[in-house]
């Protein structure tokens, strides 16, 4: 059993804890005990979703900053783990933008973005393995991106200024 598991148990073994006073304690007394041990229940919550505004670029840029850190998982589009491009697709769901599920097509779909012009929140294509879209990142200022790299990796920060990634980088788009 995990520990999310457990903590979520951890109410009803206080309940069998306390049965002993059943004999004797009236069913609104349990009722009430019963709703005090639920109040302690430990419930994963989803990240926050700043406020948007007039423009969502910087939401978009938060909230993908509160998932550094998530596993990288293929084919992964939620907080327990993520692709490259499921976690662009799960970011700009949480501000109401629905884009498509790969990097290559949302490369196609976005509006394009001179790198000169990018804000928080615009998406950084990449060729990495292949002579076409396959990585993608999202901007969060000051030449940093985040992304979900490869098997085996956390949800991290990358330049795009220098290196490797600045080598690969094939275009910025945005949707709004």
């Amino acid at each position: 059993m995990n520990v999310q598991a457990m903590r979520r148990l951890m109410p009803l073994r206080r309940l069998r804890a306390l049965a002993f006073l059943a004999p004797v304690a009236p069913p609104a007394a349990l009722a009430a005990l019963a709703a005090l041990a639920a109040g302690c229940a430990t419930v994963p919550r989803a990240p926050q979703t700043p406020a948007i505004g007039a423009d969502p670029g910087r939401a978009i840029a938060t909230i993908a900053e509160t998932l550094v850190g998530t596993p990288y998982r293929f084919g992964g589009t939620n907080s327990g783990g993520f692709d490259c491009s499921g976690l662009s697709v799960y970011v700009y769901e949480r501000v109401g933008i629905s884009i498509p599920r790969t990097a290559a097509e949302q490369e196609r779909s976005a509006q394009p973005v001179p790198l000169r012009e990018l804000v928080p929140g615009d998406l950084l294509f990449f060729r990495i393995r292949s002579r076409h879209v396959d990585h993608v990142g999202i901007y969060v200022g000051g030449g940093r991106f985040i992304h979900a790299p490869r098997s085996g990796a956390l949800v991290s920060y990358g330049n795009v200024r220098r290196g490797f990634f600045r080598r690969h980088l094939v275009r910025a788009g945005r949707f709004r």
